[in-house]
């Protein structure tokens, strides 16, 4: 899917175990012009929202607790009714932490939750990267 700023406006499910990480995050991208559909903070959450909302994007943390964001980024994209919606893995940890996971992983990108904004979100989703890691 690629973004075009004057046809639509990106749909986001954030998905993060950590309550004031999520807020912090919707005020941010909502400001941006991101329009933040949904949260949730477990896999079985994020699965049923992503069925019922159909976002455009899915950010997923990449620890959720004692569950794991690249499993939960697997079943979000092996979901043939979320098929239209993309995934990009978030995290505090640096992408050089994870990156032969995140190149393992169905998942359009990475973003440090540092790095977090609109503008990344909207060049992952219009970018022809493949399964290769943003550069954040």
């Amino acid at each position: 899917m690629a973004w075009n700023p004057g046809v639509m406006t990106v749909r986001c499910l954030l998905v993060d175990d950590n309550e004031p990480f999520i807020e912090a995050a919707r005020v941010l991208l909502r400001r941006q012009g991101i329009d933040v559909v949904g949260a949730a903070s477990t896999g079985a959450e994020a699965l049923r929202l992503a069925g019922e909302l159909r976002p455009d994007v899915v950010l997923v943390d990449i620890d959720l607790g004692g569950e794991s964001g690249f499993e939960l980024t697997r079943q979000l994209t092996q979901e043939s009714t979320l098929a239209s919606s993309s995934v990009i893995l978030i995290s505090t940890h640096s992408e050089a932490d994870f990156a032969d996971l995140i190149a393992a992983s169905p998942a359009i990108g990475f973003l440090s939750k540092s790095h977090l904004s609109a503008e990344a979100i909207h060049e992952l989703l219009g970018g022809d990267r493949g399964n290769e890691p943003a550069r954040t």
